[in-house]
């Protein structure tokens, strides 16, 4: 499910730091040979790297990336060099620095991540901002917002296959009746999609469909304009379908006049390791245009070929 390609005969870690050394080195940068060395190299093969960069040279490796590259270029980089768990604190930190309730970064990483990944993400956002990140959404969300969010991301979901049929016919009926009521952050809905496994939650919206006849999103459509209601959809999106998901997100990022570079960096550099491969198949099936011929169009420079490498492309 993955894109990321890594050489069956990956050079030693070494030979890395070096490579990125000279890269670094002499009149201008070498784009092209960072990309060939990090774009295809996988999350623990990159912390290597940086363990043996910073002990052979004394600097950090992204320090020595900031200062050489930039722009779009410069933040996918050093984007996909983090640790995956790093990567998403400072992808949320960034979003409670400026925080708006459209943004739906946190819902993505909360709802996407396996229990175990989204605790390491809290202690990764615990370290890097010396702050807990529950305590960071608690002071710049509000209201409704703060009431889902903070639960949401301190969630540790069972991970599990089992789930009790009973259970989830009797909660979508509460789901139902609470929407119907307009009572979108009742209490009963919070608790319900916070702390369910992944596994109870879709037998629980599958009853939901069967019981009343359509999927719950549709009766969670009743103000557009909403961007509660708009929350609530992508958490149940992030659950139900995450490559659907996913595609709408860059569907969006590249459409229109405009491209909306940070989304789109953010979903290749997040899932590149992950399942990128459905989001491909995805847009494919919903646009009739690869993936790859639309990043292309709508990038430039090391920037589209950092994108295309870690989107597969040889």
């Amino acid at each position: 499910m993955a894109t990321l390609t890594v050489p069956s005969a990956v050079p030693a870690v070494a030979d890395d730091s070096e490579q990125l050394r000279k890269a670094f080195q002499g009149w201008g940068t070498n784009e092209a040979l960072i990309i060939s060395i990090l774009a295809h190299r996988d999350a623990a093969q990159r912390r290597a790297i940086r363990r043996a960069y910073a002990d052979t040279y004394g600097e950090e490796l992204l320090r020595s990336l900031t200062d050489e590259i930039s722009g779009d270029f410069e933040r996918a980089v050093i984007l996909w060099t983090l640790d995956p768990a790093e990567r998403d604190a400072v992808l949320v930190n960034e979003v409670y620095r400026k925080w708006h309730p459209g943004s739906r970064v946190l819902v993505e990483i909360a709802c996407t991540r396996g229990p175990a990944q989204l605790f390491a993400v809290r202690q990764a956002y615990h370290e890097r901002f010396k702050r807990s990140l529950e305590e960071d959404i608690a002071a710049h969300a509000t209201g409704d917002f703060r009431k889902l969010l903070v639960p949401l991301v301190s969630a540790y979901r069972y991970e599990g296959p089992e789930v009790n049929t009973r259970m989830a016919h009797s909660e979508a009926k509460i789901l139902h009746e609470k929407i119907q009521h307009k009572a979108y952050a009742d209490d009963e809905i919070i608790r319900i999609l916070t702390t369910r496994s992944t596994a109870q939650l879709l037998a629980t919206f599958n009853n939901y469909n069967n019981e009343f006849g359509h999927p719950i999103n549709k009766d969670l459509k009743a103000d557009p304009k909403d961007e509660f209601l708009a929350t609530l959809r992508a958490i149940i999106r992030c659950f139900c379908c995450p490559d659907r998901y996913f595609e709408k997100v860059i569907r969006l990022a590249i459409a229109g006049m405009g491209t909306d570079e940070n989304s789109l960096t953010r979903i290749i550099t997040t899932r590149a390791e992950v399942d990128l491969k459905l989001i491909k198949e995805a847009y494919q099936k919903r646009n009739s245009v690869p993936l790859e011929r639309a990043v292309a169009g709508d990038t430039s420079g090391d920037y589209e070929r950092m994108l295309l490498a870690l989107l597969g492309q040889e």
